[in-house]
């Protein structure tokens, strides 16, 4: 049985930029905003610097490098231009994603095994570069088995099919799911996380699950900060992690 150790928190702070872009201010802040997630308890802050930059921008990548006291994972997509960028900046985590312009927010995993080659590359690269590289994929075995084929130490298991699931037993399916892609993950020695569309109320389950190292949370936790602000909305988060991993 795996021993339930404290479970760590990225907080995603994209749509802090996301509102940000809307008018084309400079306000509010990602900086400021991550400064204040740490102060709630964020154990790391994640930005997503995506091709079309509809939010993080890389003045916001770089700032965020020189002042964080916590590490920052950059999520990006397996292109040279973002191999390049990650290479300049040095964040201490990279996590490498699928992308498409035209979605809202990211739709599924990356299909690490019909790109075993490129993906072993790039994985290649940034570990050259000092950074600690994960892979956003699905629950599957055959992703979870070409990650390690791949090189990557991590992976992050995308939970939205669980988050999003209509009823009871279909949500118990997908948790299931998780469960068994974190002990096949553990079993080939990667380190696992996971994410996506997790919020205050379906979080606990995933909480529960042995192994998991890190949940990366974002869009539920800038929703709430709407009204009680960036630092209370981490700190309830953070305490729902840590009721669940409670005896």
């Amino acid at each position: 049985m795996t021993s339930m150790h404290p479970l760590e928190l990225g907080v995603n702070i994209d749509h802090v930029a996301t509102l940000r872009q809307a008018r084309i201010t400079s306000y509010p802040d990602p900086v400021a905003a991550a400064v204040s997630a740490v102060a709630g308890g964020a154990d790391s802050i994640t930005v997503h610097l995506r091709e079309d930059r509809r939010h993080i921008q890389e003045r916001d990548v770089l700032l965020l490098q020189e002042s964080l006291r916590v590490p920052l994972n950059l999520e990006m997509a397996v292109t040279r231009g973002m191999l390049d960028f990650a290479h300049k900046v040095r964040p201490r985590f990279c996590c490498l994603v699928p992308e498409r312009r035209e979605e809202l927010t990211t739709e599924g995993g990356l299909n690490v095994a019909a790109q075993v080659p490129r993906i072993t590359d790039a994985c290649a690269q940034l570990h050259a570069a000092g950074i600690r590289v994960s892979l956003f994929i699905d629950p599957a075995p055959a992703q979870i088995d070409a990650a390690r084929e791949c090189g990557a130490p991590a992976i992050e298991l995308h939970t939205g099919a669980y988050a999003d699931a209509g009823d009871a037993a279909a949500r118990g399916r997908e948790l299931k799911s998780i469960q068994q892609a974190t002990e096949q993950g553990l079993r080939l020695g990667l380190h696992v996380n996971a994410g996506h569309g997790l919020n205050y109320d379906n979080v606990h389950h995933i909480a529960r699950i042995a192994g998991l190292r890190e949940l990366n949370i974002g869009h539920s936790i800038v929703a709430q900060a709407v009204f009680v602000g960036i630092e209370q909305a981490v700190r309830g988060m953070k305490q729902l992690l840590q009721e669940a991993r409670s005896p």
